[in-house]
């Protein structure tokens, strides 16, 4: 892909969608439940900020999923599926790798600290199983991938493309996910890390992320044209899970047509505002990849130092995110991609 047909919207996707889950695990720490999934938990609860971020969490990985499948597509205009498996072996599952054995067991260090535990080492793909199903992606779906670069008029891209001509085409593509939520029945839709339906929901979202950006803007014109319509009904169908269901035993049906119109939405809005060059974008497109991978480390790091702060509970909050920031920020400008050995292991390409 050259630099005047780069997709300047999937960029910021990228970028928007793992700030928004470094909030999330900031804003997981003032939750009730936070010990239960190892996080360092504060005595003061915030649970009314788990109402915006209920509204989030549905689509918010599997956006995630949808934007590496059309990454791995883009990329394979440029390269055959040899390069491309090995480009993935070294930029995905290196990293994954090397985060497991040492940048997740640093934050389980620090956790083990402040609750008074017996410090071990304790490898762990924690926040980086997003990777590991990535991998897994690739390595199952690229027979399928290679097929449609060789042949891309075949049958299936074709009926697709033709599909997405009207509005009907995007229910027909949400019926998977709708079985998918049904077959699996989740008992938390937004539970992804290690669950069977964050594997399957993920899947999906890749295969289709793939071939929505086969058929070139076919996709993205439809979601552009409708964007207004799909927001208004992705938001109407989050009101009645707030005021009719108030977020608890919602059928998993409804969440996954909730989640596919956001997504539609999301993905409509942004190929209509963001997809233009900048000189932001240029930088944070390969910095957030380091700071997703380091983030968990700092978080767990200010957590552990804000929480004995005598300061009122939302500026915990804030100071914790800004910290978590800009210590990830900094490990990447002043050592990650600076030190050439390093950067293959946080994804980045030798200098």
């Amino acid at each position: 892909m050259t630099a005047s047909s780069r997709r300047h919207d999937i960029d910021w996707l990228r970028v928007i969608a793992i700030t928004i889950l470094i909030v999330y695990h900031s804003v997981v720490s003032f939750q009730p439940w936070a010990w239960t999934i190892a996080f360092i938990q504060s005595k003061q609860s915030l649970e009314w900020l788990w109402i915006p971020m209920e509204l989030v969490n549905i689509w918010r990985i599997p956006l995630l999923f949808f934007v590496s499948g059309m990454g791995v597509c883009f990329a394979m205009r440029r390269r055959d599926w040899r390069a491309l498996y090995f480009d993935r072996l070294r930029r995905i599952f290196l990293p994954f790798i090397f985060g497991a054995l040492v940048i997740v067991p640093l934050h389980f260090v620090v956790y083990q600290s402040y609750t008074n535990q017996a410090i071990a080492y304790w490898p762990s793909m924690g926040h980086l199983w997003f990777l590991g199903n990535i991998m897994a992606f690739v390595i199952l779906c690229l027979p399928i991938f290679h097929y449609c670069q060789k042949s891309p008029e075949n049958a299936f891209i074709g009926h697709l493309k033709r599909l997405l001509k009207t509005p009907l085409g995007l229910v027909i593509i949400a019926i998977p996910f709708i079985v998918e939520a049904l077959f699996i029945s989740p008992e938390y839709f937004s539970m992804y890390a290690g669950t069977v339906h964050g594997f399957f929901i993920g899947f999906l979202a890749f295969f289709f992320g793939f071939c929505f950006a086969s058929i070139e803007n076919t996709f993205f014109q439809l979601v552009n044209k409708h964007k207004l319509w799909l927001l208004l009904i992705a938001l109407l169908l989050y009101f009645i899970r707030l005021f009719v269901f108030g977020l608890q035993g919602v059928p998993v049906w409804l969440i996954s047509i909730e989640s596919m119109l956001w997504l539609y939405a999301v993905f409509g809005y942004a190929y209509g505002y963001l997809n233009q060059p900048s000189a932001l974008l240029r930088y944070l497109s390969p910095a957030v990849y380091p700071i997703y991978i380091v983030h968990m480390f700092f978080q767990y790091l200010a957590t552990s130092y804000v929480l004995k702060l005598d300061i009122p509970t939302a500026l915990q909050l804030i100071v914790i995110m800004v910290v978590t920031l800009l210590f990830s920020w900094l490990s990447y400008e002043l050592v990650i991609k600076r030190v050439k050995y390093l950067r293959p292991l946080f994804g980045l390409n030798y200098k």
